[in-house]
């Protein structure tokens, strides 16, 4: 938290009383970093979500708890942050009143408006392995072999693509201590395949040691993977599924264990998004408001559409643009948009999201933290893939945007462009 002997407006720089709440020399709002910490709610995350429905009585506990969370921080703040409390009661209140009178009339579940895209269209099959494939396909992404009319022959390994990788970490205009940790680098596999693993993590900020536990998050999950892959290489989309979900475990068994316990990583946790990026394929891990995106200027599904998020904010006002009680746009500003019901270190065990994706030339994977999604647009940063082609200098870009419009919380990008494939030789 920043003192108030060195408070200012993040939009012109003038010097902030304690409880200003507009600047006086521009007007803008004045950032308070109690109202923008991430909320953990611990005991929340089994929301069930089906393919087109979620249930109420799930939804309702969730505010439930956020309602208990800024009940207690009412009892214990003064000032400002009281009013902040207050007010976030009210707003949560609204909710639970909507959703207790469905339920009086018998609701259990509600349509869910606004989901995950499809997964990148495989229209066509390969005649060896039955793997689908995108239309224009020159060999199919699980075995490598050719789709040519009348092709014959065994199955030859698939190109490995050439990726431009880059990671970047920045601690934003208001924060003094940077809670984020990203990563990317390469891992190799018992058969000897090189593969590239991205990671975010955003540490629970306003909680103790959440630095600590994004990067607790990231060496256990580079250990875990390491020591797995030395064993054996995971034959297909399931297999790698269970493997992440194996490793973020361990990862949040260790942060719960330390948050659990009195000393000074009381109440940490973090949020965690994963891509290993192996062969064709991406395999996705994520818990928490992270994000992955997957961005490809000439299109990403069979049509004109940039970009895909790959990942699901586990945030109450996620669910609430799910049902349709509010719009994207709404959720942006939304007073409650940092409330998480999942994040690693809240309980003992943790439900991962897991999805797998395939790859193809021109193709952009970027993961970030929260503290970029909360001031850059879907549509700005597709735009800024499509005219920046060097991942240093676009993850550059992206964070000096965040940090002119305010940069309230920490910023970080991991970018993976894929640049080409290698072709491997035919004996």
């Amino acid at each position: 938290m920043i003192s108030d002997a060195t408070r200012t407006c993040a939009a012109c720089g003038a010097p902030l009383l304690p409880t200003a709440r507009f600047c006086t020399r521009c007007g803008a709002a004045v950032v308070v970093d109690a109202a923008s910490d991430e909320v953990m709610l611990p005991g929340s995350g089994r929301l069930r979500i089906s393919a087109d429905t979620l249930s109420l009585r799930e939804l309702l506990n969730l505010v439930e708890n956020g309602v208990a969370y800024w009940r207690r921080r009412l009892e214990s703040a003064e000032g400002v942050a009281r009013d902040q409390a207050a007010e976030a009661i009210r707003e949560l209140s609204r909710i639970l009143n909507s959703l207790a009178e469905q339920i009086a009339i018998g609701r259990e579940t509600v349509r869910i408006t606004g989901r995950l895209p499809a997964m990148r269209a495989s229209v066509r099959p390969c005649g060896v392995c039955g793997r689908g494939n995108r239309a224009a396909a020159k060999y199919c992404i699980a075995c490598g072999t050719s789709l040519a009319a009348g092709a014959t022959g065994a199955p030859r390994t698939p190109p490995r693509l050439n990726l431009a990788v880059v990671a970047r970490s920045d601690r934003g205009m208001v924060r003094q201590v940077n809670e984020d940790t990203c990563y990317s680098g390469e891992f190799s596999t018992a058969d000897g395949t090189i593969g590239t693993l991205l990671l975010v993590a955003d540490g629970m900020g306003g909680h103790a040691a959440g630095d600590v536990a994004s990067q607790w998050a990231s060496e256990t999950i580079k250990q875990a993977l390491r020591a797995a892959l030395e064993h054996g290489v995971p034959a297909n989309d399931e297999d790698w599924h269970a493997l992440l979900n194996r490793t973020v475990q361990q990862a949040n068994q260790r942060i719960y264990a330390a948050a659990h316990k009195a000393g000074p990583q009381q109440g940490m946790g973090t949020t965690l998004t994963i891509a290993l990026l192996t062969e064709r394929r991406a395999h996705i891990a994520h818990v928490g408001d992270s994000r992955a995106y997957l961005i490809n200027p000439a299109g990403v599904n069979g049509d004109a559409n940039p970009l895909m998020q790959l990942t699901h904010d586990h945030s109450i006002v996620a669910r609430l643009v799910d049902i349709g009680q509010l719009t994207p746009e709404e959720a942006r500003v939304h007073p409650q948009r940092n409330m998480i019901y999942r994040s690693l270190g809240a309980d003992p065990t943790i439900e991962v999201d897991l999805r797998s994706q395939s790859l193809a030339v021109g193709d952009v994977i970027v993961l970030c933290s929260d503290g970029l999604t909360n001031h850059v647009e879907d549509a700005e940063l597709s735009h800024m893939v499509e005219t920046e082609t060097d991942p240093a200098r676009l993850a550059e870009q992206l964070i000096a945007l965040a940090n002119r419009r305010g940069g309230r919380d920490n910023i970080s990008v991991v970018i993976a462009r894929v640049a080409g494939e290698t072709t491997t030789p035919q004996g």
